[in-house]
């Protein structure tokens, strides 16, 4: 009996996992909102695709915890996920891509930015440790790929007769 009740705790969410799926909704909440407010787009419209996004994270989340042996974050699942699921060979890409474009890029970096910037707030004494040059290496890390990003936008704006 003990050796049943074992086995099905192994597969039980954890409390964090249940913690995440909170905060998940409250972000999808924000999203929803910066969709509106940013872009225009009627909120109702990106419900299901922010629904199939919470899903997608949420098992990205619980296979991590799950497949350990294989040490892959979170991220990796989700994108590995995403992937599998547009593909043209998925029977639920039309359905899934369909879904998925009416969420604006900008919705879901809003929250994500403020997120991360209170995690970085909160750890300002860990920060003032750090020596003058790791600054230094961040700005020029944060010019290089902002300029990186430039040259590669003119050149595929040019190349399609945009600009």
């Amino acid at each position: 009996m003990s050796t049943m009740t074992a086995e099905r705790n192994q597969f039980m969410p954890r409390p964090e996992l249940i913690h995440q799926f909170k905060i998940m909704i409250v972000i999808s909440a924000l999203i929803l909102v910066g969709q509106r407010i940013g872009a225009g787009a009627e909120m109702l419209a990106a419900v299901p695709g922010t629904i199939i996004m919470v899903a997608i994270i949420m098992l990205a989340l619980y296979l991590k915890d799950a497949l350990k042996q294989l040490q892959l974050p979170a991220f990796a699942w989700c994108t590995l996920i995403a992937l599998l699921l547009s593909t043209p060979w998925s029977p639920v890409s039309e359905a899934f891509l369909g879904y998925s474009s009416k969420i604006g890029f900008l919705a879901t970096t809003t929250p994500i930015l403020a997120l991360a910037g209170i995690s970085v707030g909160d750890k300002v004494d860990v920060l003032r440790k750090l020596s003058w040059k790791m600054v230094a290496v961040a700005m020029m890390v944060f010019t290089s790929t902002f300029f990186g990003s430039a040259i590669i936008a003119q050149i595929i704006l040019k190349t399609q007769g945009l600009i």
